[in-house]
C-alpha cells in the first residue's frame, strides 16, 4: 500500500494544489510514486499493490499507474494524517482476506540499489508471517548525524532474520551533538516511516488504542458508500503518535520490530535535495526544461512550460529559480525549507488557488 497523499509545498510552485509533488516527473522522466510502484511491484505483483491518495489525484494516479486494479486505488476525500492512510487500507484488506498482511510504503522517497530494498521487504514479510504480534519498521542504516531524520533505537536481535531487531524506542529530530552520538554509538537507524504488519494486529492495536477510528474505519470498510461522512470526522494524527511509538513504550498488544535497510535512502522534500538528485552539467547546474545560463554556478534551473518560452539566468550562484505557467520561484537553494512558508503566503496575499 503506497501512501501518496501529500502536497509536496515545499517544492512549489511545481507542486500545487491538483499536482503534488508524488505526481510530478522529477527523476528520469518519472514520478516518485511511479518509482514507488516499480519498487513493490515485483515483491507482490502489480494487482496487490494499493494507493491511498486525494481522491482529487485519482485520475491522475490511475493514469501513471494503469497496471493498478481501480478497487486498489482509496481516494480520501480529505486528508487526516498517516494514521487514517494506513487504518482504512488495512481495514479494507481485513474484510478481502483475514490474513492479510501488508506493507505500508511512501511514495515521495528514493531508495538504491532497489533490489537491496525488495530483498529486505522481503524479509519484513517473513518476520510479520512468523509473528504476527510484530509491528514491523525499517530501520535505514545511517550514514551521518542527519538532524532531520527520526531515529530507533534498537534493541535485542530477533533470531533466525539477519538484521532484524526489537526497537526499543522511537526518537524525535535530534540537534547535531545529539544526532552525532546516536551515529557514534551504532545503536540507531534512520526511521524509515515505512512498515509491514498483519492488518488485523493493525486493527487490534487500534481497537485498544484508539478504539474511535477503529470503529470508523472499520465501519467505512463496509460500508464504502458513506466515506463523505466518515473520513472527514476521524482524528488527524500520525500513525507513529498514534500506534507506533506507544506500542514501543509496551502499550497495546504488540511490539515493533525493526529491519534494517542499507541503501541510499532520501527524501525528496526540497529543491536543495532535488537538486542533489539531478545530473549537474560542467558548472555543476542541475537543468530541466529550456533553460539558458550563464556565468552561473551550483543552481537548480527548472522551466516547467513546454510552450516554447525560455528560462535565462545570469550571474546566479547557488540558486533556485523555478518557472511555471503560474508563479516564478528563484531563492537561495540554502533556503529552500522556507518555500513552504512562502507558498503559504502567497496563497494569503494573492491567490490561495496559485498556491
Amino acid at each position: 500500500m503506497i501512501m501518496a497523499g501529500g502536497s509536496g509545498t515545499r517544492l512549489w510552485p511545481l507542486s500545487r494544489q491538483g499536482v503534488p509533488k508524488q505526481l510530478l516527473r522529477l527523476i528520469s522522466g518519472k514520478s516518485l510514486l511511479r518509482l514507488a510502484f516499480e519498487r513493490v511491484a515485483p515483491v507482490v505483483g502489480a494487482d496487490n499493490v494499493l494507493v491511498c491518495t486525494g481522491a482529487s489525484y485519482a485520475q491522475l494516479v490511475s493514469e501513471q499507474l494503469p497496471e493498478m486494479s481501480p478497487e486498489n486505488l482509496l481516494g480520501e476525500p480529505v486528508g487526516r494524517d498517516s494514521l487514517n492512510a494506513v487504518a482504512w487500507p488495512a481495514a479494507v484488506l481485513a474484510a478481502r482476506d483475514p490474513q492479510a498482511i501488508v506493507a505500508m510504503v511512501t511514495a515521495d522517497q528514493l531508495i538504491e540499489p532497489v533490489a537491496t530494498f525488495q530483498q529486505r521487504l522481503g524479509v519484513a514479510f517473513e518476520v510479520a508471517q512468523t509473528d504476527p504480534s510484530a509491528l514491523v519498521t525499517f530501520g535505514v542504516v545511517p550514514t551521518s548525524a542527519h538532524t532531520g531524520y527520526g531515529y530507533l533505537h534498537k534493541g535485542p536481535a530477533v533470531p533466525g532474520f539477519e538484521g532484524v531487531c526489537q526497537v526499543l524506542q522511537f526518537r524525535e529530530k535530534p540537534d547535531a551533538l545529539l544526532a552525532q552520538e546516536y551515529l557514534d554509538s551504532g545503536d540507531y537507524w534512520w526511521n524509515s516511516g515505512m512498515f509491514v504488519w498483519r492488518a488485523s494486529t493493525l486493527l487490534e492495536q487500534l481497537r485498544e488504542l484508539k478504539p474511535r477510528t477503529h470503529r470508523a474505519v472499520v465501519r467505512l470498510a463496509a460500508h464504502p458508500e458513506e466515506i463523505a461522512r466518515i473520513y472527514p470526522d476521524l482524528e488527524k494524527i500520525s500513525v507513529d503518535f498514534a500506534v507506533v511509538e506507544p506500542v514501543s513504550r509496551g502499550q497495546g498488544s504488540a511490539h515493533v520490530v525493526g529491519v534494517s535497510l542499507s541503501a541510499r535512502w532520501a527524501d525528496v522534500g526540497s529543491f536543495a535535495s532535488l537538486y542533489s538528485e539531478l545530473p549537474h552539467d560542467d558548472a555543476g547546474n542541475a537543468r530541466q526544461g529550456q533553460v539558458v545560463a550563464a556565468d552561473t554556478t551550483g543552481c537548480l534551473l527548472i522551466n516547467a512550460e513546454t510552450d516554447g518560452s525560455v528560462l535565462a539566468v545570469s550571474g546566479l550562484h547557488e540558486m533556485v529559480a523555478v518557472r511555471t505557467a503560474t508563479a516564478t520561484l528563484v531563492c537561495p537553494l540554502s533556503a529552500s525549507q522556507q518555500v513552504k512558508a512562502l507558498a503559504a503566503s502567497v496563497a494569503r496575499e494573492v491567490d490561495p488557488a496559485l498556491a
